[in-house]
């Protein structure tokens, strides 16, 4: 299997090299730390994916790097493994005494989600090691975050507002980041974060590796990613829309009163769990206590809940005690959640973007999985221009049990 790569997409961004290729790889016969061989084989990774295989060789060679590839298929430690590898190789390497009093890595995320989860990962990888790693981001406090960033520990993993709070208050030492990764950088560009990058970047060393890893490309992606980054490679694996071959696209033709009562019926006769996804954090609570007053076990997931409230409702998830998890398009990025059955889209997401990153959810890492989009008469419209920019055609879901659409296709 081969990489696909675009045109140039700008005069700074090389398209990486066809020799680099995409075949699976055993990561027994990788020339990796036995440490981290180690970690390897008790976590499970056998082989290596796709992306993995395309961008191990410019990663390991310190080259600045933009990887764009569908959600789930193993982005993270697409750019972890060569990391850790790195900083196991260095002259100071993971000694517990070393006299550097600054951060080797910086990674940077858009929601804390996929902060936390970066950084459970880096712990899993780094495990018989003594590097050390910080997830930094709001709705907590402050104070240990400081204290972390002032020991330094060797890899911190922010988002990028908390972050720069931090960095106002003299609490982080950047003088001697080798790394840089973004994240879902094309997420963070959508949500506005682009000016706090740019800020978080300027501190700072001019001389270092970047990683920019995104499921979607476009060209407003690649002009942010031109500017702070040395000759990037581009090296683009899978589909260009980022969507995976695994999941079922459907839709559901139901009047938008009726999708409530539609939905508990669903949720209360399918298998497996569920992640629906609302527009406005108001309606994720009002769905969230319609369903559970309907008897189907979920919680709200939304940028108001407390770090606490957001922790308990996806660990609740993941654990199987909520069957459903509404959320907002927070949870878009950074869930890794294994065996999602299906992602529902309560309304048809505003952009194609916005749906690439919600079905994302499922069908992660070659499993199937169904996106179903639930679309009453005055949101056929909005369903087509999704379809139109996706070129893809959701079919008309066939649920056992289920009430007939209340309009057709026009």
């Amino acid at each position: 299997m081969r990489p696909h790569y675009q045109t140039r997409p700008h005069p700074r961004i090389v398209i990486a090299e066809a020799s680099f290729d995409a075949t699976p790889l055993d990561f027994a016969a990788l020339s990796l730390d036995e440490r981290l061989q180690s970690a390897l084989k008790a976590r499970g990774f056998v082989r290596t994916t796709p992306i993995q295989s395309a961008t191990f060789p410019l990663a390991f060679a310190g080259e600045d790097l933009i990887a764009c590839a569908q959600t789930g298929t193993g982005k993270t430690a697409a750019f972890l493994l060569p990391i850790i590898q790195r900083l196991l190789q260095s002259p100071e390497g993971d000694r517990t005494d070393r006299h550097a009093r600054s951060t080797r890595v910086l990674v940077l995320a858009p929601t804390r989600e996929l902060a936390v989860q970066i950084d459970c990962d880096f712990d899993g990888f780094a495990y018989g090691t003594a590097l050390s790693s910080a997830a930094v981001y709001g709705g907590v406090g402050a104070a240990a975050q400081a204290h972390a960033l002032r020991a330094p520990v060797d890899v911190v993993v922010a988002t990028p507002g908390r972050l720069l709070d931090h960095m106002q208050g003299g609490a982080t030492r950047f003088d001697g980041v080798e790394v840089l990764v973004l994240d879902e950088a094309d997420r963070m560009l959508d949500m506005g974060f682009w000016p706090d990058v740019r800020r978080i970047v300027a501190a700072l060393p001019a001389a270092r590796q970047t990683l920019f890893f995104a499921a979607t490309m476009s060209d407003d992606v690649f002009r942010s990613a031109a500017q702070i980054m040395r000759d990037p490679k581009l090296i683009q694996v899978g589909r260009t829309g980022g969507l995976a071959s695994a999941i079922a696209h459907q839709v559901h033709h139901v009047a938008v009163a009726e999708k409530a009562t539609w939905l508990s019926q669903f949720l209360r006769r399918t298998s497996g769990t569920s992640l629906v996804f609302v527009r406005t954090k108001r309606g994720a609570d009002r769905l969230a206590r319609r369903l559970s007053a309907a008897g189907v076990c979920c919680a709200a997931l939304h940028a108001d809940r407390t770090q606490g409230e957001r922790t308990a409702a996806v660990d609740g998830f993941r654990s199987g005690r909520y069957t459903a998890l509404v959320a907002t398009d927070v949870a878009a990025r950074g869930l890794d959640i294994e065996g999602v059955a299906h992602v529902i889209n309560y309304e048809p997401p505003d952009s194609a973007d916005a749906y690439v990153h919600r079905v994302g959810r499922t069908g992660r890492a070659d499993a199937s999985g169904i996106a179903l989009t639930l679309t009453g008469r005055e949101e056929v419209a909005a369903l087509r221009a999704l379809e139109q920019s996706l070129k893809i055609r959701l079919v008309e879901a066939h649920v056992p049990g289920a009430s007939a659409p209340t309009h057709a296709h026009d």
